[in-house]
Formats: C-alpha cells, sequence, structure tokens
C-alpha cells in the first residue's frame, strides 16, 4: 500500500508568527479575569448579586455571536481568504472594546450602573468573537501533523502565558501606582486598558498579511441552519470530549483568577489594599507577584509538557498535569494571613499544571475538527472553534457568576471609597478561600474524569490522516476508527 508522502514542516518563524496573536486575546482575558470582578465590587460599586447577573445575560448573547460568527467565517469567499478579512477589519475596534470595559459611568443608580456593565460586556464580547473565532480557525489550514499541532498549540500558549505574565504583573502595579500617587483608581484602570488594547491591535493587523491561507479550493460547506449547529457540533464524539475537559479546566482557572485579588488583599493581606512587595528595588501588588511566578513557571515548562506529550500522548499528560494542579490548589487552605511567601510559591508550582491545560486541550482541537471531515466530508472550522470560543468565554461567565454569587450569599463588603485598609468579615473570607482552592479542585478533577475517558489516541487519529490524504474526500461514517 501506498502511503502519503507527509505534510511538509512548519518553519520556526511560521509558528512564531501564529503564536503572536495569542498575545492580543491573552492580554484582553487576563485583565478581565484577574481584575475586573473586584473592579465591580470595589470601584463601579455595583451590587455582586447584580453583577453576576450582568455575566449571565452576556453568556446568553454568547450562545448566539460565536456560533454564528464561527459559521459566517466558513462561508466567506475572497481574495484573501476566509480568515484574513475578518482580523483586518475588527482588529482596531477590538483594541478600543478594552478603554469601553473599564469607564464608569457617573452615576449611583444599581440599575443604571447594571444596565451599562451588561452592555460593555455585549459589545465587548462581540468584537472578541471578530478576531477569536477566525485567529483560531486558521490552525487546521497550518498543519494535520498530530505532533505538529502540539507544537504550534506551544508557540500560542508561549504568547499566552508571556502576555499573561506581562498584563498579571503590570496591570495591578500600575493600578496601585495610580492610587498612590494620589489619583484614583478608574484613572488606573483606564490607562491600563489604553496600553493594553493599543498592543492588541498590532499583532492582528500583521498575521493576515504575513500568513496566507493555504486552503484555496474548498467547496462551499453545507449550509447550516443555526438552529441545526449545534446537531452538526453533538455529531462529534472526540470534540464533546474536548470540550467538557477545556470548559471544566477553565472554569477552574478563572475561578481562582477572578478569586486571586480578594484572596490576596483581604486574607494573605488582611484587608490592605495597597499590600505589594520590594522586587528588584520596585514594589508590585502581591497578586501581580502571584501570578507572575505562576506564568514564569508556566512558560519555562512548555517544553517539559510537550515532550511528554510526544511520548505518551496528549490524554495521558494532560491527566498527570490536572493531578498535581490539584494537590496544589487543596494546599492554599493551609495559607494563613501574612504568609506572602507560600502564596507565591503555591502560585509558582500552579504554573507547572497551568501550561499542560492550556496547550493539551487546545492541540486536541484541531484534531477533533479532522475527524468530522472524515466521517461527513465537510471542513467546519470556523463552526467549532466558533463553539469552542463560545465554550471558553462561557467558563469565564460561569466563574464571574459564581464568584460573585459566593461573594454576594456570604456579605462581602466593599470598602467605603478612599479607604485603603478593610476588614471583611469572617464568612466571606472563609467564602474567598474556599472558592480559590477546594472548591476549584473539585472542578479539575471532574475534568480528570473527562479526560480519562477522551477516545482519539494517536493512533486513532494517524488512521483518518492517512485517509483524508489518500481519498482526498470523507470516509463512510460507519468507518468509523473507535468504537461506542
Amino acid at each position: 500500500m501506498n502511503h502519503p508522502a507527509p505534510p511538509p514542516k512548519l518553519t520556526f518563524w511560521q509558528k512564531f508568527l501564529y503564536g503572536s496573536g495569542d498575545w492580543s486575546l491573552s492580554s484582553f482575558t487576563t485583565i478581565r479575569a484577574l481584575l475586573y470582578t473586584i473592579f465591580l465590587t470595589d470601584v463601579v460599586r455595583l451590587n455582586p448579586g447584580l453583577a453576576s447577573f450582568s455575566a449571565l445575560i452576556g453568556t446568553a448573547w454568547d450562545a448566539i455571536n460565536d456560533p454564528l460568527v464561527g459559521a459566517l467565517n466558513d462561508r466567506v469567499r475572497s481574495r484573501w481568504g476566509r480568515r484574513r478579512p475578518f482580523l483586518l477589519l475588527f482588529a482596531v475596534p477590538f483594541g478600543l472594546g478594552f478603554l469601553l470595559l473599564w469607564w464608569v459611568p457617573p452615576t449611583d443608580s444599581q440599575a443604571l450602573l447594571m444596565v451599562y456593565v451588561t452592555l460593555a460586556f455585549l459589545i465587548t464580547d462581540t468584537l472578541h468573537t471578530l478576531v477569536n473565532v477566525p485567529y483560531l480557525a486558521l490552525v487546521p489550514d497550518i498543519s494535520r501533523d498530530y505532533d505538529e499541532r502540539t507544537s504550534l498549540s506551544g508557540f500560542r500558549v508561549l504568547f499566552n502565558l508571556l502576555a499573561t505574565l506581562v498584563t498579571a504583573v503590570a496591570a495591578p502595579t500600575i493600578v496601585d501606582e495610580v492610587v498612590r500617587g494620589g489619583a484614583s483608581p478608574q484613572q488606573g484602570y483606564i490607562f491600563v486598558a489604553a496600553l493594553f488594547g493599543g498592543l492588541a491591535v498590532i499583532p492582528f493587523l500583521i498575521i493576515p498579511l504575513l500568513i496566507k491561507e493555504t486552503k484555496t479550493d474548498l467547496a462551499e460547506p453545507e449550509k447550516v441552519a443555526f438552529r441545526k449547529m449545534w446537531a452538526v457540533i453533538f455529531r462529534n464524539k472526540p470534540f464533546l470530549y474536548v470540550t467538557g475537559l477545556y470548559s471544566l479546566t477553565w472554569i477552574a482557572f478563572d475561578l481562582v483568577t477572578r478569586m486571586l485579588p480578594f484572596f490576596a488583599v483581604y486574607w494573605v493581606g488582611e484587608g490592605d489594599s495597597l499590600i505589594s512587595r520590594p522586587l528588584f528595588g520596585q514594589d508590585f501588588a502581591l497578586e501581580s507577584l502571584a501570578m507572575g511566578g505562576l506564568m514564569i513557571v508556566s512558560l519555562i515548562s512548555i517544553p517539559l509538557w510537550t515532550t511528554l506529550s510526544s511520548r505518551l500522548g496528549k490524554k495521558a499528560t494532560y491527566i498527570i498535569g490536572m493531578i498535581f494542579w490539584v494537590i496544589v490548589l487543596s494546599a492554599l487552605m493551609v495559607v494563613q494571613p501574612g504568609q506572602v511567601s507560600l502564596t507565591l510559591a503555591l502560585s509558582a508550582l500552579a504554573g507547572l499544571s497551568v501550561a499542560t491545560a492550556s496547550i493539551l486541550p487546545e492541540s486536541m482541537l484541531p484534531d477533533a475538527v479532522d475527524y468530522d471531515e472524515y466521517q461527513t466530508g465537510e471542513r467546519n472550522e470556523g463552526l467549532y472553534f466558533g463553539a469552542i470560543t463560545l465554550f471558553r468565554k462561557l467558563s469565564g461567565a460561569l466563574a464571574g457568576f459564581l464568584a460573585l454569587q459566593a461573594l454576594n450569599i456570604f456579605g462581602y463588603q466593599a470598602p467605603p471609597e478612599g479607604v485603603t485598609v478593610w476588614q471583611q468579615n469572617a464568612s466571606a473570607l472563609t467564602a474567598i478561600r474556599w472558592m480559590t482552592g477546594p472548591f476549584s479542585a473539585l472542578l479539575v478533577l471532574a475534568a480528570i474524569g473527562v479526560a480519562w475517558k477522551y477516545p482519539l489516541t494517536r493512533q486513532q487519529y494517524e488512521q483518518i490522516r492517512t485517509a483524508l490524504a489518500a481519498q482526498g474526500k470523507a470516509v463512510a461514517p460507519e468507518q468509523t476508527v473507535f468504537s461506542e
């Protein structure tokens, strides 16, 4: 039997340039995940219960715009391809969306504040979708190699973690420095939004100019009515498993990220909102140092996890990393007020698992897209990546809802304006500790359970790739490569 020639290997610079796009996406999501919850409670002064429902309303819109943008993107036909026009058109509006999130309306009305927060979330989320879905949907056009996709995900995660590191360290510290200088927290947040929003525009203007889409002869995808989009998604068993472990992993990560400022300020810092520690002659907010250590370890450990994946497979490597994360999250309960060093040490150790959570589910996604082509003959990358973008946002929205509801139920009270040291009540402190540690660990355990059942192995994927390359069309659905 003649086997098809292996696809050409990607160059270092091809991977590097594509990966740079995640700087934009990660800086946006990091600022929102790390600071937006405490911004709503302590700066906008919106009741946590009302703020949590704003996130749910945004999630309902997510259920429409992500798959819809994905399906529309699949149908674009132009001399620039399908994906690049979206990046060029919406790069600048996406950057401007940073500012919209961090402006505080001049009103004391809780109802008006909730309306504005909800609208700001809807608009910025839509702009995020219009660049995120086309960017992610480029992956299957870049490589069809099982291990190379893991490497490609590694480059993207490299920029993801780098942007997260820079954003997480700089953003809270800039806000603190603004407050120390006598200005308002609002001015600090707006400055941070303008800085990182401007930087976010650059990669999405460069990528479509320097990277061309290789698949220019694709037939028009089957027209899928919106009501049938989910039927297309749910027919793909590997995609459902990836979605499950992906969503649970990121709900846990987003929940920890949202609770970390509260944990740092009100538990470890004993109520000091300006608590910081010197590093290289510069003061940094405690949550900045914690996230910074986590991201540095994540960056360093990327080669470890990509190497393990090439030897053990994606599924086994993911499970190993998540087991370690469960241990670290559970250990957060032993941290006591004032134990800054222990907090930073546990945050750094968590970085090992965060790298795993970032790389492995992402590298499984294109394999699931190829499985769908193998079964049906259709290429619906935009639809699938639109759906996974939805689930990523759902995880963030659910994490925000859980965090804000926990604060509301257990009586969290924002400090009065101008007060920098504020003692939280005991029940709120208990909720902050449990949501940051053990509850998040339970979510990771659930993700491990889903990963254990993931059906698509390296050998099965190689059969799919060989069949697609050799036949140039889908294999009949009954010729499935794994049993139900």
